[in-house]
């Protein structure tokens, strides 16, 4: 996996960069988790534990996990997400989570840095995101355009224990069929 921008059409509207993760960038994609999952939580009710943290097996798998690759996305010195991706040695990938900060969103750097983490595992993808979350349901629909034209679909699926919550919405694309 080159750290290197992978070709893919259209510029990023503003100078932003992705790249994988290291053990160093630890710390700091750890305090972008708890901003992830601060935003979340308005989608899946969760509350931060007593120590203000989140629950976080799927930051920890990111970092320590084979099939699991960790991505930095920064703007300049800046950093502004991260996007996790497991499945690596298997068919789908999945876009397991992705998160932008909030000052960088509206910028084309989420759209950026989602088209740049995809085009470097072409095939089949998964990617979930709750319907509530309209500004998201929009965003990854788009992506799924861009980066497969016509190949991709949605589906409703159960959140795993949580029967609580309303069905993540699910699109699988194939950037090998365009």
């Amino acid at each position: 996996m080159p750290d290197e921008p992978v070709p893919v059409p259209g510029p990023a509207p503003v100078p932003a960069s992705v790249r994988l993760a290291t053990g160093a960038d630890r710390p700091l994609v750890d305090r972008l988790w708890l901003l992830f999952r601060h935003d979340m939580s308005q989608f899946d009710g969760a509350l931060p534990y007593p120590d203000g943290t989140f629950r976080s097996e799927r930051l920890d798998a990111a970092f320590t996990r084979a099939d699991w690759a960790p991505y930095l996305v920064t703007t300049g010195a800046s950093p502004a997400g991260f996007a996790f991706v497991r499945n690596l040695t298997a068919a789908p990938r999945v876009l397991n989570s992705f998160f932008v900060v909030r000052g960088a969103r509206g910028a084309g750097v989420g759209l950026y840095a989602a088209r740049q983490v995809i085009a470097r595992h072409p095939g089949p993808w998964e990617i979930a995101f709750q319907d509530a979350n309209t500004a998201a349901a929009a965003f990854w629909r788009r992506v799924a355009t861009e980066t497969a034209g016509t190949a991709w679909a949605e589906e409703h699926r159960p959140v795993p224990g949580r029967p609580d919550l309303p069905p993540d919405t699910w699109i699988t694309l194939d950037t090998t069929a365009r």
